[in-house]
């Protein structure tokens, strides 16, 4: 398995953990939209069934007050011209034969359409001899309908198809009970509204017959339709919007660990890379020295030598993994800059090397082991490759200064543009002999502080390298915007 295939498998888990979180989100938006779009759709219907029984039971007890009874018999001339019966509801009324005798006797003015097919307008019966022929029965297939009921006024057309015995066995329920009745009854292969109200004798109170009222619950529904197609758009929309926002959310709160993720990643990848040459030189120094003890001494400088590399190396990747961790592990405080590099170089080791100091006073609030560690992979990089050109004994000349926020360290290198600078502070870029790592590290640590690692031409041959550090409190606001 590669370090590349190590490194996707915690990848891939923490994708797998934000879409988990993402559908976790969604769904728990999902289920509350629904449940919320299921009351408002619930309740509106009910509110529209609601209303559209009153309006009916409205049109019911206006039909049943204004029918009344005189010598001549019931009376109907009231219900033609009112507007209950000229509405969009159809309204029946059913006089009981039963209960008053001869069939329709007595009927007068009844106004509108019967399913006899008479004109509206037109008495149904005034003063009716005995044996003439009354209005159609309903639902009757002879003379006489389901309880004895005859229908005496029709409002309007039959605009819904409710059948005439379902209308004949509502109104019979509603004088039987002497109660007013509403129900949802077939009308051909929809539904439809009904309301049945008894109406009474003036002088005998007897239940003598009832209105029924249907309604096409089709008409007063459009509204709750266009609401609902608006109420189940909107939770879509709203439920989309909650995956993407849960996408986002997710990726925001997993943000650190995938900085860790990476982090680790880079900290591991040094150290692979950087303990690799140090531990080959000693591995084949002892090697050759295992093979003729007597050249051991002449092989020790070797070895010490990378020893010396391997200890800056470690340095290097701790250093490296205290930037890449918290701002816990990051601890600025007043610091003389120039008393700093003063140490920094004279921990430098003796040999043919011209060093030249020019330190001014400074004070910056800084990390000392961090700013420490710059400092001296800048020195290492001159001494590294800032020899001087032509010199037999590859003597290095290196320049320091310190004034300000600002440490210059200059040799006599082959020198380096401004330019190539960027490459040279990546990691694992090194023109040779170097870890690839010093000038990099340098970098982040002056990000870290609030300042620039920047390089010039040096006057004569050479390279000049610039660290500036951010002024007092500029690295601590510095750490916190990358943490």
């Amino acid at each position: 398995m590669t370090d590349r295939d190590r490194a996707a498998g915690p990848r891939r888990r923490l994708r797998r953990l934000q879409l988990r979180l993402t559908l976790a989100y969604t769904l728990t938006t999902l289920v509350g939209v629904s449940v919320l779009s299921w009351l408002v759709i619930h309740t509106d219907g009910r509110s529209w069934r609601n209303a559209e029984f009153d309006e009916m039971l409205r049109h019911a007890a206006v039909s049943t007050s204004l029918i009344y009874y005189t010598d001549a018999g019931v009376q109907l001339d009231g219900l033609r011209d009112d507007e209950s019966t000229r509405g969009r509801h159809q309204v029946f009324v059913l006089l009981s034969r039963t209960r008053i005798g001869t069939p329709a006797k007595g009927v007068a003015d009844g106004a509108g359409k019967d399913t006899t097919g008479s004109t509206a307008g037109r008495a149904t019966a005034s003063t009716r001899p005995a044996g003439a022929a009354g209005p159609r029965p309903v639902g009757a297939a002879g003379p006489a309908g389901p309880g004895g009921l005859d229908r005496v006024f029709t409002s309007g057309s039959r605009s819904v198809p409710v059948s005439d015995e379902r209308i004949a066995v509502l109104a019979r329920t509603a004088m039987d009970e002497d109660v007013t009745v509403r129900e949802e009854v077939p009308a051909g292969d929809r539904t439809a509204y009904a309301v049945a109200r008894p109406f009474y004798h003036d002088e005998t109170q007897e239940t003598t017959g009832a209105v029924v009222v249907i309604g096409d619950p089709g008409l007063r529904m459009a509204e709750h339709t266009r609401l609902t197609y608006a109420v189940l758009t909107g939770s879509g929309l709203l439920t989309l919007l909650a995956a993407f926002t849960g996408h986002l959310l997710s990726g925001r709160s997993l943000r650190p660990a995938w900085q860790a993720l990476e982090a680790q990643e880079r900290l591991l990848a040094d150290a692979a890379h950087e303990l690799r040459t140090p531990v080959a030189i000693m591995r084949s120094s002892m090697d050759v020295a295992g093979t003729d003890p007597r050249n051991l001494p002449t092989h020790l400088p070797r070895i010490r030598r990378a020893t010396d590399r391997l200890t800056d190396v470690v340095e290097n990747v701790l250093t490296r993994g205290r930037l890449q961790d918290s701002a816990a592990s990051f601890s600025p405080v007043p610091l003389r800059l120039d008393q700093l590099v003063e140490d920094a170089c004279g921990e430098l080791p003796p040999g043919r090397l011209t060093l030249t100091l020019r330190l001014d006073e400074s004070v910056v609030d800084a990390d000392p082991a961090l700013t420490r560690v710059a400092v001296r992979n800048l020195l290492d990089n001159a001494l590294r490759h800032g020899r001087t050109p032509g010199d037999p004994h590859g003597g290095a000349e290196i320049d320091v200064s310190v004034r300000g926020h600002t440490v210059s360290v200059a040799d006599r290198g082959p020198g380096v543009e401004a330019e190539e600078l960027p490459e040279l502070t990546e990691r694992f870029r090194s023109r040779g002999g170097g870890s690839g790592i010093g000038l990099s590290l340098v970098r982040e640590i002056a990000a870290a502080h609030g300042g620039t690692l920047t390089a010039r031409p040096r006057p004569g041959g050479g390279a000049a390298f610039l660290l500036a550090l951010g002024p007092a409190g500029q690295a601590r606001h510095a750490r916190a915007g990358t943490s």
